[in-house]
C-alpha cells in the first residue's frame, strides 16, 4: 500500500479515536499492524506525533479557555505530573506493550465493560466546570490518566472515568481530558522525536511532509470529532462506546487465540 494512503488512513483514525474513549493508541496500533507497517520505525514516531494536529484543535476549540487564568495551568500541571514521572520511570515497559495487540485487545474488551455502567456508578455530578476542579482533584485525574500507558486503555476514557468519580459532570470531565491531553500529548510527542534521533534515525524531507499532511488531516478531523463527542456525550452518556469496544477487543482476541498474526492480515 502506498506510504501516502497509510499516512492518510493513520491521521484519519488520530482525529477520529483521540478523543473518543476507544483508545487512539489502540486503534493506531491494529491499523498499522493490519497494513503490515507496525514495526516500521518512522510509522512508530507518526503514530505519536501526529497526536500534535489533535492537540491544536482542542486549543482551537477552546481558544479563550487557554487564555485566562494562572489557576487553569496550575491545575493542568497538577495532572500532568504523574504521567511525567510514570512516563519517565517505564518508558521501555511501555514500548514493549505498545507492540503487543494482545493487551491491546483485552484492554479494550475490559474498558468496554467498564464503561457499560459508568454512567450509573458515578451519576451525582456536582462540578460543573473546570474552575470548580480542586488541585486534588485534578491530580487524581492525573493517576487515572496513568491508566492510559497500558495501549488500548484510552486516555480520554481514563482521564473522563476518573473525572466522573471525582463528580463532576460528563461534560466537564471531558473537556477537562481534552485540556490535559495538550501537555501530555505534546510530552510524548518530544520524548518519541528525541528518542527517535538517540536511536540514530533522522527524518528525511519525504517524511516531514508525511507528517505534515498527517497532522492536518488529524487537525480537520479531531475538529469535527470533538464537537460531535461532546454533544453525543451529554445526551446519551458511555455504553454505545462500551459495547464497540467490547466487540472491537473480542474480534482482536478471537484472532489472535485462533492463530491469526495481525501483523500480517
Amino acid at each position: 500500500m502506498n506510504i501516502y494512503i497509510q499516512v492518510i488512513i493513520l491521521a484519519i483514525i488520530e482525529g477520529v479515536t483521540e478523543f473518543l474513549p476507544i483508545s487512539s493508541t489502540g486503534h493506531m496500533i491494529i491499523a498499522s499492524s493490519i497494513m503490515g507497517n507496525a514495526d516500521d520505525s518512522f510509522i512508530k514516531l507518526f503514530t505519536i506525533a501526529v497526536q500534535l494536529g489533535a492537540i491544536l484543535s482542542v486549543v482551537v476549540l477552546y481558544f479563550k479557555r487557554f487564555f485566562q487564568t494562572l489557576d487553569f495551568y496550575i491545575k493542568l500541571l497538577v495532572a500532568f505530573i504523574p504521567a511525567a514521572i510514570f512516563g519517565l520511570l517505564f518508558s521501555k515497559k511501555i514500548d514493549n506493550l505498545l507492540e503487543s495487540a494482545l493487551t491491546v485487545g483485552i484492554t479494550m474488551f475490559v474498558g468496554g465493560i467498564i464503561l457499560l455502567f459508568v454512567d450509573k456508578w458515578f451519576n451525582r455530578a456536582e462540578v460543573k466546570e473546570e474552575k470548580e476542579i480542586s488541585y486534588l482533584t485534578a491530580l487524581k485525574i492525573g493517576f487515572f490518566q496513568c491508566l492510559s500507558m497500558i495501549p488500548g486503555t484510552s486516555r480520554s476514557a481514563a482521564s473522563i472515568v476518573g473525572g466522573m468519580s471525582q463528580k463532576l459532570s460528563r461534560k466537564a470531565a471531558a473537556e477537562f481530558s481534552f485540556f490535559l491531553a495538550v501537555p501530555t500529548m505534546f510530552a510524548a510527542t518530544a520524548k518519541k522525536l528525541y528518542d527517535f534521533y538517540k536511536e540514530g534515525h533522522v527524518v528525511t524531507g519525504e517524511e516531514i511532509k508525511l507528517l505534515a499532511i498527517g497532522n492536518v488531516i488529524a487537525f480537520i478531523v479531531a475538529l469535527l470529532a470533538i464537537k460531535t463527542f461532546i454533544t453525543f456525550l451529554e445526551r446519551r452518556g458511555f455504553q454505545l462506546f462500551g459495547w464497540y469496544r467490547i466487540l472491537i477487543g473480542g474480534i482482536i482476541i478471537i484472532l489472535i487465540v485462533s492463530g491469526h498474526d495481525l501483523k500480517v492480515i
